[in-house]
């Protein structure tokens, strides 16, 4: 089930942009839609007396809620139920709390990589939210007015501890009746593996996965290439993809396959739509 999206505001563009895409989705899960702006006090501010501190909290909270007013003013919303909450967070890993707190099934936010702009939603902050939720989350680079889906690329080395992942994903291409392609990146060097090798680590994946049961067409593809990160790049294009799912362990535990956090790497270089799953 898909019930409550979040989406991190801080009112520009980028943020914008994961708001439509993330309206799209209400729209086709019926879901509630759950805005969180950040107002990021510094521990100065937070240090004067407590008469002064509230009356300028008080300030920022409406001028937040005024902000709200106007951004959330916009024709592709209508019919969405929608919550906004205003926290004085200040760091993106926080945003975990919200997810929990409010049961939140998915995260859409927008970003701009690693262009060097100023705002909030740079690439270290959304690799935060990749990191710490634990619920999956999309990464929208820019404007999608139509986020119509059909071909997806789902990245993984298919060891066992992805499975459950595996699941959450073709669950949620099902639900939007996208296609999903499967691939396994082999590398050289102290990463290479050979045919026989990961056939077998991908038979034995399969099988848990479907208990047995492997669909005929549900084969995945291996390619070879330098970088796992190139080898999705190339895969994507070569496929017409829209969008690129991958498990993610956040920098804590990495080995094998997403070993230097690729989940992380992708959300901030590629244009294509990124959502990660949590392993």
């Amino acid at each position: 089930m898909m019930n409550k999206i979040l989406v991190p505001v801080d009112f520009s563009e980028f943020s914008e942009n994961a708001l439509e895409v993330a309206a799209q989705l209400a729209h086709k899960f019926k879901a509630d839609l759950i805005l969180l702006h950040m107002l990021g006090l510094s521990e100065a501010f937070l240090t004067k007396d407590d008469a002064q501190e509230f009356m300028e909290a008080q300030y920022y909270m409406k001028l937040a809620k005024k902000r709200f007013m106007d951004f959330l003013d916009k024709p592709y919303l209508k019919g969405i139920k929608k919550n906004e909450i205003v926290q004085n967070y200040k760091d993106f890993y926080e945003i975990n709390n919200i997810v929990k707190e409010h049961d939140i099934d998915l995260v859409v936010m927008g970003s701009h990589g690693t262009s060097g702009l100023s705002g909030l939603f740079v690439g270290s902050n959304t690799e935060k939210v990749i990191r710490n939720c634990v619920v999956p989350v999309l990464v929208i680079k820019k404007k999608r007015a139509d986020f119509n889906l059909k071909k997806a690329v789902f990245a993984s080395d298919f060891s066992l501890d992805h499975i459950e992942v595996y699941k959450k994903a073709m669950k949620f291409f099902n639900r939007l009746d996208v296609e999903v392609h499967k691939v396994y990146i082999n590398r050289p060097n102290q990463y290479f593996k050979s045919t026989e090798e990961i056939e077998g680590q991908i038979a034995g994946f399969m099988g848990k996965a479907h208990l047995n049961k492997v669909p005929a067409k549900d084969n995945i593809v291996i390619l070879n290439d330098y970088s796992i990160e190139q080898g999705i790049y190339n895969y994507a294009e070569t496929i017409g993809a829209d969008i690129i799912a991958l498990p993610t362990q956040g920098r804590k535990g990495l080995a094998h396959f997403f070993k230097g956090s690729i989940g992380e790497d992708i959300a901030n270089h590629a244009d294509l739509p990124v959502i990660t799953f949590k392993v």
